[in-house]
């Protein structure tokens, strides 16, 4: 029956060689599997259990949720086929839900290394330092994202109140507050653009030519200055929001203050940065406790 399923696959489907080998490796594993457990059964008996069986061993021996899921689809591509062709008389894995992929945690910058780039770097007085100084600080301090930033204008910003208009996903408008350092920050950096530059646009962050800064620019503003203190592999904008969040957490905000700050829908989404959390205590109990 597999090699009729894999002639198909090659011949009729016209599937690629590797896509074939794959394919016959999952069936192959899972022939081997159930045939170990009791040598009477068949692929016309085997039944939903036995797969989701094979599955649970194959979590327990490693396999990463994306390559179960692969031996999953393989198995009903299989039993599809054989079903159509009168080979079995039902499709056990019609039902079979896979493993759910696990989402990686989100990557965060250090307070230290946060503190290190605002606090003990020289940024001078030009333009476009003082520009990258005040985006680094306004993304940690409030978390909005990249695109919210670029489309600030100067009246969203509320200097006197400490108040910030973003505008998020379905163009949701929220209230952001904010401290004394980024409201002096925002009128320094305004002064030095007025200064030096010529508006084109009502914008609040622009390029050299005066007009505003496009998500591409944002991003690789930020690259840039984040690369000074840290080797992550990311250093984008959006690791400044989860960088604002965790902090947020890591200093006793509740859940939902931080969900409401970013913007989000649900809590659900919001409580990733939980786990962030947690990770960063287990860290920090290992490097301080002496049985650590």
């Amino acid at each position: 029956m597999i090699e009729l399923f894999l002639n198909y696959l090659r011949y009729e489907q016209n599937r690629g060689e590797l896509t074939v080998m794959r394919y016959e490796k999952s069936l192959r594993g899972f022939q081997a599997y159930f045939e170990n457990i009791d040598k009477s059964l068949s692929w016309k008996t085997v039944d939903g259990d036995l797969i989701r069986s094979w599955m649970e061993t194959l979590v327990d021996q490693g396999h990463k949720a994306t390559s179960v899921n692969a031996d999953l689809t393989a198995l009903r591509s299989f039993f599809r086929f054989a079903l159509s062709r009168n080979l079995v008389d039902r499709d056990p894995a019609r039902l079979i839900k896979g493993p759910k992929k696990q989402k990686p945690l989100p990557q965060f910058m250090k307070e230290s290394d946060m503190d290190k780039l605002l606090d003990d770097s020289d940024w001078g007085n030009d333009f476009i330092n003082v520009r990258a100084r005040t985006i680094i600080l306004l993304l940690y301090e409030t978390g909005i994202r990249r695109s919210e930033l670029v489309g600030i204008n100067d009246d969203d910003v509320d200097l006197e109140t400490c108040l910030l208009k973003v505008t998020g996903k379905r163009d949701k408008q929220r209230l952001i507050p904010f401290g004394t350092e980024l409201a002096e920050a925002i009128k320094h950096y305004m002064e030095v653009r007025n200064q030096q530059v010529n508006r084109q646009t009502e914008g609040l962050f622009l390029d050299r030519k005066g007009r505003r800064m496009t998500a591409g620019q944002l991003y690789y503003e930020v690259k840039n200055q984040l690369s000074k203190v840290t080797t992550m592999k990311k250093r984008s904008p959006h690791v400044l929001r989860h960088t604002f969040a965790t902090a947020m957490l890591n200093n006793g905000a509740g859940l939902e203050s931080v969900r409401q700050l970013l913007g989000h829908e649900s809590l659900e989404t919001t409580e990733i940065y939980t786990h962030t959390t947690f990770q960063q205590l287990k860290r920090v109990y290992k490097d301080t406790h002496p049985r650590g």
